[in-house]
């Protein structure tokens, strides 16, 4: 498995924690005693953090476009796993312009796959279709090659 793909299935583990139990951003001890139970590489654990952060300070208008596109669910009905993969992989299309947004659908339908329902994976590639035609921006290819 890429660091990449290791690093966002760690932020969505980090962020289902954040979600359903603190709703602030994580302490550096909270971090911490995370990484004592959950190994990674230096390169995951920065990527998965920045990923979690992002998602944090970009909440509000990241939950406005899953609320927007998915009219018939009230989002916190929307299953823990799959809000949280959402919000990730929106902070990724709008605010990380190192990852194209073809890249962000894509890992976001595969790590549906592996943690969500049978039915998460089609759940979450039609609310990102949706999302994506909103960009401003080319789909298939980075803005910023330095991450």
């Amino acid at each position: 498995m890429g660091k990449r793909r290791e690093g966002r299935e760690v932020a969505l583990q980090l962020l289902f924690h954040w979600d359903l139990n603190v709703q602030q951003p994580l302490s550096v001890s909270e971090l911490d005693l995370f990484w004592e139970f959950r190994a990674a590489v230096a390169g995951v654990r920065t990527f998965a953090t920045k990923l979690l952060n992002g998602v944090i300070s970009h909440q509000a208008t990241i939950d406005e476009k899953i609320t927007r596109y998915t009219a018939n669910y009230e989002l916190k009905r929307i299953s823990a796993v799959d809000r949280n993969i959402l919000r990730m992989a929106i902070y990724e299309m709008l605010y990380a312009h190192d990852v194209p947004p073809i890249v962000a659908i894509n890992e976001a339908i595969d790590i549906a796959k592996k943690f969500g329902t049978e039915e998460s994976g089609k759940f979450v590639n039609g609310v990102l279709d949706r999302v994506k035609l909103d960009l401003n921006r080319p789909l298939r290819t980075a803005l910023d090659k330095n991450p």
